[in-house]
């Protein structure tokens, strides 16, 4: 498997044609239309494997190990596909250099560089500006250094580099790292489970932007994360697990298990602390991959390293944030105090994976221009890999008069930039692609004679299995060379930053001519009337299924937008109700909606909530989860009462896994009638359930309800965070006989 750049789903590896580019024979640009990555010898995908090629030399591999407990030691060997890559592992291919002075990571400081040349050598874009990168030149020598046990390094380089915030759940493995990152003032939360922590680490991620760490005991604690993990993996979520490993000495010990091949086998990076003399480079190399490469690393630290001391050297490391991406940082994140240039010794952990210094080929810009000067009715669908260029694709789009939309995950994309400043888009934003899409939106998308998807798969879930796509001129333009054409064939492939192509692009539209005036293309009168009239899902009519005793989805979702206050955060569980939440609440922007999907596991929504709203302590959280979800991850509202979170979960309760029951009730079942005692259950007070935590809980049967569900959300909101108690509204929910949106993910299956 392999996953895209915009993470929105898993996508099934498939080889093909090449990028589009220049035929050898006649030098003309080539647009065949293909799928799958560029022909030809792979490049080293990641940091990880650059900087094992430049320093895998017998000299330097001896200094490497001399203090390294797995030198010599071949363990379980393997072979893991993600990016669309065969790459080859051993427990030793990251082993860190030493430095001629034997002082780790000299070596590494002066291979940045090179990483940066030799990629863009490969790419054919610019290198990445040396000020993005956190290695410094230094000298080693010139530097104090004290000596420190391996817990304390890990967490002074943590520091150093930047992190936003540690979830976890503290066992004996992972107490006195976590005890380290404390005492120098790193924000943790305690979880009640791993699971739990792993995506609460997760959502802090990709809401602030900023590396979150979750730490795990060895074995048992690390196995628990792993659906909270894959989870992270499957979207390109930056991420660092840090995670106790068994010692290596017992091979018996109760702990002992791969925890390498277990992280390669759900798409995250797996790398380890050697040695406590290794322990610097070795997380600055973890941090580097997941902050640079945007991937979920495993970092194992043995348990018999941990008395281990080595000389401190993290002095040396170049203090991320001082650059061009430090100014990036907005709403709460610059609230949390970003760093005077060369005046903090302490990273901001800000997330480097944008690259908007590399362009696009020309040819490949001009190829892009033509299709648009051609279209009459283009129609741009941006992904979660466009996160930062909605400024950029709005202007594109009024140029050539596109209508807009998002998969999913960038829901509220066009809504507002990451500056926080509101984004015009001329009426013409459509909203989310796919399963989700009000009627108008899915009919307009499937009338256009252009899409053009910027950071976005165009899976089946955003095209509906390909339907909305199917008589159309596809081009795609990622960063991802071979999330080019996975999905579905297209005719135009660009290979670059979203922010970048789309300026380009305008430039040479527009150059020599001036401005000139917007085209209307899709934008008639009568198409922007019927997105204003049809666009949002509130605004459609609809035959109420509630009853004295149980209520229509859909009015207890609209009751609850109309009460909440704009700025707000919501998060959706999975499940038979997810689509009620996710068309029904409104975002004020990209910030406001954390879909944690791409893995569709059922009981990650409280959790996802939890780590939005201590990114965004801003914003009043809301969670949509059913009872299905909410009991798995039940210990969890613990935590945001002790949090003193001012959170809402609306609770979409009808006693049962919807989803299968509504699925097989529809399907031919062979032998007779299905079974369903398995998918439902009595039904639970979860309003009762949720005081028993500590949060209030009400229960809502019908629309008499719905006003004292008004007040009650009202006053939560009028808590500040740290300050408030959750609410939790039981709403037991009518039948809707089945989501069509989860009908269309069954035929997958």
């Amino acid at each position: 498997m392999r996953y895209t750049a915009d993470g929105d789903e898993p996508i099934a590896r498939a080889d093909g044609a090449g990028v589009p580019g220049a035929s050898a024979a006649s030098g003309e640009p080539e647009r065949p239309r293909r799928r799958g990555r560029r022909a030809g010898a792979p490049e080293p995908d990641s940091y990880a494997q650059q900087w094992q090629a430049e320093h895998d030399t017998p000299e330097r591999a001896a200094a490497a190990t001399a203090d390294d407990p797995f030198a010599g030691v071949d363990e379980t060997a393997g072979t893991a596909q993600f990016v669309g890559i065969d790459v080859s592992f051993t427990d030793t291919d990251v082993t860190p250099v030493r430095s001629q002075a034997g002082a780790p990571g000299a070596a590494a400081a002066r291979s940045a560089p090179q990483h940066a040349e030799r990629l863009s050598a490969a790419s054919g874009h610019a290198s990445v500006p040396s000020a993005e990168l956190p290695v410094s030149e230094l000298p080693v020598s010139e530097l104090p250094v004290s000596e420190l046990p391996a817990p304390e390094l890990i967490a002074a380089t943590l520091v150093r580099l930047g992190v936003g915030h540690v979830f976890g759940v503290v066992g004996s493995g992972n107490f006195e790292l976590v005890g380290a990152l404390r005492a120098r003032d790193v924000p943790f939360t305690a979880a009640r489970h791993e699971g739990g922590a792993a995506t609460m680490a997760d959502a802090f991620s990709r809401v602030s932007r900023t590396l979150a760490v979750v730490t795990t005991h060895q074995g048992c604690g690390y196995t628990n994360a792993l659906t909270g993990i894959a989870e992270a993996a499957k979207s390109r979520t930056p991420l660092l697990v840090v995670t106790a490993a068994a010692p290596v000495a017992h091979p018996h010990n109760n702990f002992q298990m791969d925890q390498d091949a277990t992280a390669k086998s759900v798409g995250a990076v797996a790398l380890r602390v050697h040695s406590a003399a290794t322990a610097v480079d070795d997380v600055e190399l973890a941090w580097r991959t997941a902050v640079v490469d945007r991937r979920t690393v495993v970092l194992s630290v043995p348990i018999d390293l941990l008395p281990d001391l080595a000389p401190d050297t993290t002095g040396r490391l170049r203090v991320p944030g001082d650059g061009p991406a430090s100014a990036r940082r907005t709403g709460a994140e610059a609230g949390a105090g970003a760093p005077e240039p060369g005046t903090d010794r302490r990273g901001d952990g800000l997330h480097r994976v944008e690259r908007r210094g590399g362009r696009a080929p020309a040819f490949e810009i001009q190829q892009l221009v033509q299709l648009l000067e051609a279209s009459e009715r283009p129609v741009f669908i941006a992904g979660r890999g466009a996160r930062e260029a909605g400024p950029e694709i709005a202007a594109v789009a009024e140029h050539w008069g596109a209508l807009l939309a998002t998969s999913a995950v960038a829901k509220g994309l066009f809504r507002a930039g990451v500056d926080g400043r509101a984004l015009d888009s001329g009426g013409a934003d459509l909203g989310i692609s796919g399963g989700f899409s009000t009627p108008v939106a899915a009919e307009l998308i499937a009338g256009a004679d252009l899409v053009v998807a910027w950071g976005c798969a165009l899976n089946d879930w955003t095209t509906r299995r390909g339907r909305l796509v199917e008589s159309v001129t596809i081009a795609q333009v990622d960063i991802d060379a071979m999330a080019l054409g996975a999905h579905r064939p297209i005719d135009l492939g660009v290979v670059g930053d979203s922010a970048s192509v789309a300026s380009d692009v305008l430039a040479s539209a527009t150059a020599g001519a001036g401005e000139g005036p917007a085209r209307e293309g899709y934008r008639t009168p009568d198409v922007l009337a019927r997105i204003r009239d049809e666009g949002r899902w509130q605004a459609m009519p609809y035959d109420d299924l509630g009853s004295s005793t149980t209520i229509d989805p859909r009015a207890v979702t609209i009751a609850l937008d109309e009460a909440l206050p704009a700025e707000r955060i919501v998060a959706v569980d999975s499940g038979n109700f997810m689509g009620y939440p996710s068309q029904f609440l409104d975002v004020p922007d990209l910030a406001g909606f954390c879909f944690t999907q791409a893995f569709q596991a059922v009981g990650l929504g409280l959790a996802t909530i939890i780590g939005a709203a201590a990114a965004r302590p801003d914003r009043l959280p809301v969670l949509g989860i059913g009872d299905g979800g909410f009991h798995m991850a039940v210990a969890e509202l613990e935590t945001a009462v002790r949090l003193g979170i001012p959170l809402v979960v609306l609770v979409y309760n009808d006693a049962s896994y919807a989803a299968e029951v509504h699925h097989f009730s529809a399907a031919p079942t062979p032998g007779g009638a299905a079974d369903f005692e398995s998918v439902v259950f009595p039904d639970t007070d979860i309003a009762a359930i949720a005081r028993g935590f500590g949060a209030q809980g009400i229960t809502v049967r019908s629309n008499d309800d719905l006003a004292a569900m008004a007040v009650a959300v009202r006053e939560t909101a009028q808590h500040g965070a740290g300050q408030g108690t959750p609410l939790v509204i039981d709403a037991k929910i009518a039948s809707d006989g089945g989501s069509w949106w989860l009908a269309e993910a069954f035929l997958a299956h």
